[in-house]
């Protein structure tokens, strides 16, 4: 059963932090006869679902830090609260327009027009790359990955139950929600729907509202398309929004627990997902808690593709940084808060997370071994099994910061400040049982496994140069910055170089 904590997170809906209580720990609901329509059903696990990517190209860092934050959520419920978990995370593989006010060119058709492929190779290619990011990111495998091209059926089903309530309207193009029907429209957002309307300078074209938005496209009649299905409507393709909809529903059944991605999805993509959820499976609230992430930035400005100012994973990895430094990276900050990234920072964030690894691993070998190597024994560690006052102090800080929102800096923080203290053997040896535990069920740095690797390599490096290094790292000390210096020339001179900081180094062979 799970451990009665309390885990306070921010909803958007409500914007203010809410005591997390999961459907299925609610016991029997009393149930409106919108609900009763709906088939309600009780839960056995929490339902997640976070917008997946629209496969045309690589995700940059800034789409992939909002995996990082589903990640730890997911680790959260599931390993510390106790919750049974079923994430899920599409795969938008149709219907993704380059104007995502439902025009312009389906973004994996036109890309593979420009690589000279198929839309199906184009979506299978970013797929995979997409998955093989979240492996080197230590992000677990998500329980489901549909994609909507295997799910036409339910989106048509969707539509069809807008259709059939009245909510609905055709134009030349396709069939569309008719928002002003709704009247709680862009709730999620806070819109003035009113001051919308006044101030709409846009052709609508055939749209009866500046906010309507497509439900199923029809294929333009002046050309072919690869992506296309039969429908009730005419040949077409699916709108962008209602395969969230659909497919989460489908897999968490018409009500599920929390609900996320980036604070860009919130105005539109997530405010449609409402509307058409609960008018089409008459249920209100469709998602319980909503929860974003906010923008990573590049001197100020959001990520984005269009503008040209991303960074990928592999540009990353090419310029000698691991995946495990970016991830450490999006920790550093909390995941409402902006994080403007720069390569400075990402070195930074390279160079605390192996100072993290450094003071683990003075630890031993052997004790790490038996910890790593030996002690795969899951990830389940009692508070009461602590003995140290500083091990449960530890452990206290480190699970009331998840369970306040998320608050990963803190978290790191305390890490840090607990490894910094002149520590007795048997307090460091439970400290790093306490950084194991929360490490392999939540923030997934491979800490413990990175400071035996930190020894191993440490083994290699001849004793001439480690004490190079050690007389480098004295004169650092004495601000003898000359003789520091030529120590490091000596060092390089011989196939090594020295990565430091103000308060630990690493000796790294360059063979």
């Amino acid at each position: 059963m799970p451990h009665p904590k309390k885990f306070f997170l921010f909803n958007t809906m409500s914007r203010q932090k809410e005591e997390f209580v999961p459907l299925m720990a609610e016991g029997k609901r009393n149930q409106s006869e919108d609900q009763a329509l709906a088939q309600v059903e009780e839960k056995d696990f929490v339902g997640i679902y976070s917008c997946g990517p629209t496969v045309y190209s690589d995700p940059h860092i800034g789409n992939l830090r909002a995996y990082v934050f589903a990640d730890i959520l997911r680790n959260v419920i599931k390993n510390i609260l106790g919750y049974p978990v079923r994430h899920v995370v599409n795969i938008t593989d149709v219907g993704h327009l380059t104007d995502d006010a439902d025009q312009g060119e389906d973004k994996i058709e036109k890309a593979a027009k420009k690589e000279k492929l198929t839309a199906w190779d184009i979506a299978r290619k970013y797929e995979q790359n997409f998955k093989n990011y979240l492996e080197k990111l230590n992000i677990a495998p998500f329980d489901v990955m549909p994609r909507a091209t295997e799910h036409i059926t339910q989106q048509i089903e969707l539509t069809k139950s807008l259709e059939e309530w009245g909510y609905t309207y055709q134009t030349e193009d396709g069939v569309y929600m008719d928002t002003s029907k709704v009247p709680d429209y862009g709730k999620l957002a806070k819109l003035d729907i009113e001051g919308l309307k006044a101030w709409a300078r846009v052709d609508l074209w055939q749209k009866r509202n500046p906010t309507d938005f497509a439900l199923w496209k029809f294929s333009p009649k002046d050309q072919k398309r690869q992506m296309e299905r039969d429908s009730p409507w005419g040949k077409g393709f699916p709108g962008w929004h209602i395969e969230c909809s659909a497919m989460s529903s489908y897999y968490l059944w018409k009500q599920f627990d929390i609900h996320t991605w980036g604070v860009d999805h919130i105005p539109v993509h997530h405010t449609n997902e409402i509307a058409q959820s609960e008018c089409g499976y008459w249920v209100n609230p469709w998602v319980k808690y909503w929860m974003h992430v906010q923008f990573l930035t590049f001197k100020g400005e959001k990520a984005s593709k269009s503008k040209g100012n991303v960074v990928t994973l592999p540009e990353i990895e090419q310029k000698g940084f691991e995946p495990l430094d970016l991830r450490y990276l999006f920790l550093t900050a909390h995941y409402r808060s902006f994080l403007d990234f720069t390569w400075e920072i990402l070195e930074k964030a390279s160079k605390a997370r192996k100072n993290l690894l450094k003071k683990i691993s003075k630890l031993g070998e052997d004790k790490l071994r038996e910890v790593f190597i030996d002690g795969q024994r899951g990830i389940l560690l009692e508070f009461g099994e602590l003995k140290t006052d500083v091990a449960r102090n530890l452990y206290q800080n480190i699970e009331s910061g998840l369970l306040d929102d998320l608050n990963t800096p803190i978290v790191l923080a305390n890490i840090h400040k607990v490894l910094d203290n002149d520590l007795g053997l048997v307090e460091f040896e439970e400290v790093v049982r306490v950084i194991d535990f929360f490490d392999r069920g939540v923030l997934r740095l491979d800490l413990i496994k990175g400071a035996y690797e930190f020894l191993q390599k440490a083994q290699d490096i001849p004793e001439h140069i480690k004490n190079l290094a050690e007389q480098r790292w004295q004169a650092k000390q004495q601000k003898d910055w000359q003789k520091a210096d030529e120590l490091r020339e000596q060092i390089r001179s011989q196939g090594y170089e020295i990565m430091d900081s103000w308060d630990w180094y690493e000796i790294i062979s360059k063979h």
